[in-house]
């Protein structure tokens, strides 16, 4: 049984890059089935390539194989692997950092390092800057068609050798929930943040209700402003700002009908927190 090939790099359309994978991938098997998670990761940036394997993954049918792409290490010493997750999907990756979310919320139950004496496209050993192309594909196009089992990946490694990324976790303290800007929703500039729908309510809230909410990086505010709380975009005015509960169940921040990220010129990562404090509901007479 065939299973999907699904690819995300940061090598953007404008070029060959991506063309080229799937070209190698359909040299494997020309029925193999591919499908693009996106290109447009912002270059070098593992974390969010570590995000969208985390928002996209759990809806692909179990079986299907991931080929994430985000690697400034490329030609150095830095493993590549393919990891086996609790959900059991495959991801075929630089161990760089790139499944830092998919380890922390969904699970990882195998490791293993690809073994390039065997999964490397043909007459391509002395190419060491398009792993993606050589490595990376031709591994994810073989796995996904059966060509080769997980187990003739290569050799397993140790989970807890994978490589992770700096995360901060979420919490309630001193009546504020505090969190990071972990990625931003990209197309319309709400920022997600990596406060879970469950913790937010240990607040105990309820639709319509008012909160201070504070933006800093590191220790520089960017913003500090009163929003409320709504079910959706339509529970605020044209052009003010609300919290939701996002698509990940997780609460975002956004501007109605803006962009809040171009607006205050919000990024994301761990240096990037929130703080969300309850206030005394506002009421104008």
């Amino acid at each position: 049984m065939k299973n999907h090939l699904v690819l995300q790099t940061d090598f953007g359309v404008s070029d060959g890059a991506v063309s080229a994978m799937y070209g190698v991938a359909i040299s494997v098997d020309p029925t193999l089935r591919i499908f693009d998670l996106t290109h447009d990761i912002p270059q070098y940036n593992i974390w969010e390539g570590s995000y969208r394997l985390y928002q996209t993954i759990s809806y692909w049918p179990e079986g299907t194989v991931f080929v994430s792409v985000v690697d400034p290490g490329v030609g150095s010493d830095r493993r590549s692997v393919v990891v086996k997750t609790n959900t059991n999907h495959y991801i075929v990756t630089p161990d760089n950092g790139s499944i830092t979310h998919i380890k922390k919320k969904i699970g990882v139950k195998e490791a293993r390092i690809i073994d390039e004496n065997v999964n490397r496209l043909p007459f391509s050993g002395e190419s060491y800057t398009f792993h993606g192309r050589d490595v990376y594909a031709f591994t994810g196009a073989r796995l996904a068609t059966g060509v080769i089992d997980f187990e003739g990946v290569g050799p397993e490694v140790e989970i807890e050798s994978l490589i992770e990324l700096p995360v901060v976790e979420a919490k309630i303290e001193n009546g504020s929930v505090l969190g990071t800007i972990d990625i931003l929703d990209i197309r319309f500039g709400n920022l997600w943040t990596n406060i879970d729908r469950e913790l937010f309510l240990g607040l105990k809230i309820g639709y319509g209700d008012s909160f201070e909410v504070t933006i800093e990086n590191d220790t520089r505010q960017i913003y500090k402003n009163i929003m409320t709380y709504g079910r959706s975009f339509a529970d605020s005015h044209l052009g003010e700002p609300l919290l939701y509960i996002n698509s990940l169940d997780k609460i975002g921040v956004a501007i109605n009908q803006g962009s809040f990220a171009k607006a205050y010129h919000i990024e994301t990562g761990v240096n990037w927190k929130i703080s969300i404090r309850k206030i005394p509901k506002i009421i104008y007479n």
